[in-house]
């Protein structure tokens, strides 16, 4: 059973060809419109279970036009609408809909309850967001950088502030595609030690450094994320450590001059990031949301046995 749950449990070798498929699906679809389905149409007939536990947007609608573009269908689903909402196990939940559809994926709060769904289901399950990981949206940003700057391997990330779920799979990426990250973050805010650990064993290139200007400089790329997260609950706190690591004008001009900049999105204007740099010639921001479908195809396609090792 192939589950995307990770970056990391998959292969340097797999993740690769994940992401050339993303290239190839977005390239083949030149000039076509959105709702069209691809030519070959490998998931015809297969059906794709969305459950969100957290409000989406790029998740909802990328996932369900990316199957849709596969030529499969797709089952949207609250918590709260379904049995889990009233106490039913997420193993239980499992077992079920594995009678029912061909895959699932989950946006959850806890990273815990989509592992445990899971071990107990007999189809392929993806990880939409947790609050440990977001694997889906690292693969639609190096789709972006890719198309701006040629191959991601050997160029230099900057990460500047919360070391949050993104982060966690930036450093789980930064091993697996040979990419150098540099994380600038409040002490407190900074990435789970297990994490780093993990990936520093398996040979990713990672430093901790204390400011913004220090994680930036000379950066290929600058990625940024929201100070306060779905679920964080010391907002004062978080606003009052970090101003210092706004993504500003200023900022990326310590980056490379071909520097792009990345955000996950949603972005809370006037805090991680200026208006200038998010709608600026260097931010891929745009680009990276719109591939969010084609990555995420792809990841459906090596679920299901169609792409990679």
């Amino acid at each position: 059973m192939r589950h995307f749950l990770d970056i990391a449990p998959l292969s340097p070798a797999a993740l690769r060809a994940i992401l050339d498929e993303g290239h190839r699906r977005k390239a083949a679809r030149a000039g076509l419109p959105k709702g069209a389905v691809d030519a070959d149409a490998p998931l015809q007939g297969r059906l794709l279970a969305m459950i969100f536990e957290k409000a989406s947007t790029r998740t909802r609608v990328s996932f369900d036009v990316g199957v849709r573009q596969l030529g499969g269908g797709a089952l949207v689903m609250s918590a709260g609408e379904t049995q889990l909402g009233r106490g039913e196990t997420v193993q239980d939940t499992a077992r079920v809909l594995s009678r029912m559809v061909d895959a699932v994926m989950i946006r959850a709060r806890r990273h815990q309850d989509v592992t445990a769904f899971a071990a107990a289901s007999a189809i392929p399950v993806i990880n939409g967001l947790t609050d440990l990981s977001h694997p889906c949206q690292i693969l639609a940003d190096l789709m972006a950088v890719e198309e701006r700057l040629g191959p991601v391997s050997g160029k230099r990330v900057a990460w500047v502030g919360d070391g949050n779920n993104v982060c966690a799979s930036y450093i789980e990426a930064a091993a697996a595609f040979g990419f150098s990250l540099t994380i600038a973050a409040p002490p407190a805010y900074r990435p789970r030690a297990q994490v780093l650990q993990a990936a520093v064993a398996a040979g990713a290139e990672i430093c901790i450094v204390d400011t913004a200007a220090d994680a930036v400089n000379g950066a290929d790329v600058v990625v940024t994320d929201t100070w306060v997260s779905m679920g964080d609950n010391d907002k004062d706190a978080r606003m009052a450590a970090f101003p210092v690591f706004q993504v500003n004008e200023d900022l990326m001009r310590g980056a490379a001059p071909h520097a792009q900049f990345l955000h996950c999105l949603p972005a809370h204007r006037g805090e991680e990031a200026t208006d200038a740099v998010l709608d600026g010639p260097q931010s891929a921001v745009w680009d990276a949301a719109e591939n969010r479908i084609h990555a995420q195809k792809a990841v459906m396609l090596w679920c299901f046995g169609l792409v990679g090792p």
